[in-house]
């Protein structure tokens, strides 16, 4: 309200000091204008960084791959994309692009995976500035999956528990404690020994033993009386 009142005096006095002047009215509302004009914001440009947008940290790979990120930033000088081993011990990286123009939030390279053995990488990209200087940024743990099968995740399931409603107590369940009833031994009759000898086997062994023996000294002897009765003739 008391801008109001300050506009409307301002404007009542410039309409009378133009009137007493002879100046021409539009003169007044220009000035009007010129004095309540809205001054026009300019937005402060966000910084550009070094960035790497895709793939993400622990992103399975197949084929080749698009990585796409920005290197535009002040200064810019050279960028260099590579992959290592996490926790490499040497701290050898190998170099996948290497660009001498900087790349606006578009592609920085196309990664042939099927060159190198399955495994998890880390990659990295650093943008060398003008002064000397620069700027890395790594994507850990990239999932190089030509030829091993894909790693599904496989969700726990959650078993579900009753909240009991405000003034109910709930009754402890009853657990059946298990009864252990003895079973009795059963006796399980051992199957013939193939080897065993019988009496029967032996008093048929020590028969065909004797009639045998009988058998050969009959034999002798009839071959004794024939040679007897040889030598008489």
């Amino acid at each position: 309200m008391l801008k109001l009142i300050v506009a409307m005096s301002r404007f009542i006095c410039l309409l009378a000091l133009f009137l007493l002047l002879g100046l021409p009215i539009q003169a007044v509302f220009g000035q009007i204008a010129e004095g309540t004009a809205t001054p026009t914001v300019t937005p402060t440009p966000t910084p550009a960084i070094v960035l790497v947008s895709s793939p993400v940290p622990g992103q399975a790979l197949q084929g080749n791959v698009t990585v796409s990120g920005n290197t535009a930033v002040q200064g810019f000088q050279s960028g260099e994309l590579s992959f290592a081993y996490p926790n490499s011990s040497t701290g050898t990286w190998f170099l996948i692009q290497e660009s001498s123009e900087p790349v606006a939030n578009s592609t920085l390279a196309l990664w042939d995976t099927t060159t190198i053995t399955d495994g998890v990488y880390d990659l990295r990209l650093v943008v060398t500035l003008q002064d000397g200087s620069q700027k890395t940024f790594i994507v850990p743990g990239v999932r190089v999956r030509n030829y091993t099968p894909i790693e599904t995740n496989t969700a726990t399931p959650v078993t579900p528990t009753s909240t009991p409603l405000p003034g109910d107590t709930p009754v402890p369940s009853e657990t059946p404690t298990p009864t252990v009833s003895p079973i009795p031994p059963t006796s399980t009759a051992l199957p013939a020994n193939p080897a065993e000898i019988s009496q029967g086997d032996v008093r048929q062994s020590l028969l065909k033993g004797g009639l045998a023996a009988v058998g050969i000294f009959a034999l002798i002897g009839i071959y004794r009386g024939l040679k007897r009765l040889g030598k008489h003739e």
